[in-house]
């Protein structure tokens, strides 16, 4: 069969590149063509376009590039038809993506599967109606928005297990790097423990969150070493950016060591982290890893009335979303100061309750997610789902 996905940035290409390997496996007759990236070429089918040339993210950059955006859709719903997919299968990226799936439904007969569903719990729930309208099967990956779906707006869906939990468990189990290679190999301190900072993967968060984080994690240089996770979309120069400009203000930078491509391994060997909240909290929940969430925002007084008022969850992390209570402390708005980092961070380090608590508490988020491996899962349900389809319209 024909599949046609789209992924508008890193985390949904990870996934989709693993959906793609498992579609292979129950479907040998796969083709595929998509708009992704690297990772997912390498499961092969034909790119479209890289989906760095596609996304936008925040208010100013999308209004500056609507003409682009305009174009990018148009150009992906005619490449659609032309080739003619048995499924379109749609990774997060909302604003991309339900628009596509709106124009497949009024005129088209092909299906739409959604793979990771929008975040609509949190805000923007009025899109339900469009999923609801335009989107023929979801596939979910966190065990809450079944009752978000199903109780509260009526809207059968697949949760499937989550990708994230299956990834780190992959990693932990071929993983043998003994940790005084991984710590040579990146000229790293061969005895200090480690507090790993990882800011996020856009620009704007790095550039928010990493001063602070920095300065906090600094408190305890003496008896830990300071390194940062960088994002392997972001290139060198903008971190170097970053630290001059945070070296200006006053701030030891020349504690942070820096690694690329190699958060799994950063994680598997940290003993604490400050994490920017996204799906990097979960992964390091999942490596066991006490983490304090950072999270900073321009006007924190308004976002804490738009998170108190009009945003629809209590918690900002995956972790603390799942386990529907605060496990990992989130040091949102005004709650993000250097004095409380560090305050937060000190509660965490060896030898302290509120660490044992938070890795007791991890062994409940592992049992929420499952041990089913998501792609597997939700590829065996696709192709199932699209004999069924092609046997039911040839009776006809």
């Amino acid at each position: 069969m024909k599949y046609y996905l789209i992924v508008g940035e890193t985390s949904g290409e990870l996934h989709a590149s693993h959906l793609m390997r498992s579609l292979k496996y129950y479907d040998n007759k796969a083709q595929f063509r998509f708009i992704g990236g690297d990772l997912m070429q390498r499961e092969g089918g034909v790119r479209v376009r890289h989906y760095k040339e596609m996304a936008y993210m925040g208010f100013i950059p999308v209004l500056m590039h609507l003409r682009t955006i305009f174009r990018n859709m148009d150009m992906v719903k005619r490449d659609i038809v032309k080739w003619q997919p048995d499924v379109v299968i749609l990774v997060d990226y909302a604003g991309f993506n339900l628009n596509i799936a709106k124009y497949l439904k009024k005129n088209t007969n092909i299906p739409v599967y959604y793979y990771i569903s929008p975040k609509i719990w949190a805000w923007k729930e009025h899109r339900i109606k469009a999923i609801k309208r335009d989107v023929d099967e979801m596939f979910s990956i966190l065990p809450f928005e079944v009752d978000f779906f199903e109780k509260k707006h009526n809207y059968p869906i697949h949760y499937v297990g989550n990708p994230t939990a299956d990834e780190v468990r992959l990693f932990c189990k071929n993983y043998n790097t003994q940790r005084k290679n991984f710590l040579r190999k990146r000229r790293l301190h061969p005895y200090k423990p480690i507090i790993a900072l990882l800011a996020g993967s856009r620009k704007q968060e790095i550039k928010d969150n990493l001063p602070a984080m920095i300065e906090a994690a600094s408190h305890f240089a003496e008896g830990y070493q300071i390194v940062l996770a960088c994002a392997p979309s972001v290139e060198d120069e903008f971190y170097d950016e970053v630290l001059r400009n945070a070296k200006k203000k006053g701030i030891k930078t020349s504690v942070v060591r820096r690694v690329k491509n190699s958060t799994y391994p950063l994680l598997f060997h940290s003993t604490v982290a400050l994490v920017t909240s996204g799906t990097a909290t979960l992964e390091t929940a999942l490596f066991d890893v006490p983490q304090v969430v950072c999270y900073k925002v321009p006007m924190p007084r308004i976002a804490r009335f738009a998170f108190n008022h009009i945003i629809k969850v209590k918690f900002i992390s995956l972790v603390n979303l799942i386990c529907n209570r605060e496990v990992v402390r989130e040091l949102f708005a005004e709650r993000f100061t250097v004095e409380t980092i560090t305050s937060e961070l000190k509660k965490i380090l060896p030898g302290r309750d509120e660490r044992d608590k938070m890795l007791s508490d991890y062994a409940e988020l592992r049992q929420r997610l499952g041990d089913t491996i998501a792609p597997d899962n939700a590829a065996l349900l696709m192709v199932k789902l699209l004999k069924e389809r092609q046997a039911s319209r040839a009776t006809y």
